[in-house]
C-alpha cells in the first residue's frame, strides 16, 4: 500500500511542474502583451499627435481671379442682313495664368474666328439672352479649335452694342 501511494503522490508531483510551467508560461506572455499594448497606446496617443501638430499644413497657393482673365480688344461687325452692326468687347477666362503668353502670340487666329463667326449671326439670332449665351458658347468652342487646346474656360461680354 506504501508502494502504491507513493507512486500516485509521484505521478501529482509530476503534473503540478508541467501545469505550473505552463500557468508561468501564460503569465509572462500576458504581461508582455499588455506592456506592449500599453506602449503602443501611449505612443499614438501622445507622441504621433504631438508630430501632427508641429507640421505645418501646405499651403495651397490660391490664384487671384484678374490673372486667368484675358481682354481682348473691340469687335465691331456687320451682323448678316440689313445693315445691322455689332460691337462687342470680350474677356476671356483661361483655364491656367501660364497661358497668357501662348494667347498672346495667337491673337490673330482668335480675333479672325470671332469675327467670322460675328458676320455670320443675325441681329435677332443674338438679340435675346438665349441666343447670347448661345453665342458665348460659340466663341469659346471658336477660340479652342484655333488654338489647338481647351485653354479657354469661359468667355465673358464686357460690352454687347448693336445698331
Amino acid at each position: 500500500m506504501a508502494d502504491e501511494n507513493q507512486d500516485e503522490n509521484d505521478e501529482k508531483d509530476e503534473k503540478k511542474p508541467k501545469q505550473s510551467n505552463l500557468l508561468k508560461i501564460i503569465v509572462i506572455v500576458s504581461a508582455l502583451l499588455i506592456t506592449a499594448g500599453s506602449g503602443a497606446f501611449a505612443y499614438f496617443k501622445f507622441f504621433a499627435a504631438d508630430q501632427q501638430k508641429d507640421e505645418k499644413p501646405e499651403e495651397v497657393e490660391v490664384m487671384d481671379p484678374k490673372e486667368l482673365i484675358f481682354p481682348l480688344d473691340p469687335f465691331v461687325v456687320n451682323l448678316g442682313g440689313p445693315s445691322n452692326f455689332l460691337k462687342l468687347t470680350i474677356q476671356l477666362e483661361m483655364t491656367l495664368p501660364e497661358d497668357k503668353q501662348y494667347l498672346e502670340s495667337r491673337l490673330a487666329p482668335i480675333r479672325d474666328s470671332i469675327v467670322i463667326l460675328l458676320s455670320s449671326k443675325t441681329a435677332e439670332s443674338v438679340s435675346s439672352p438665349a441666343g447670347k449665351l448661345q453665342l458665348k458658347d460659340d466663341i469659346n468652342v471658336r477660340i479652342n479649335q484655333a488654338l489647338g487646346k481647351d485653354l479657354i474656360r469661359n468667355v465673358y461680354f464686357t460690352e454687347f452694342v448693336m445698331q
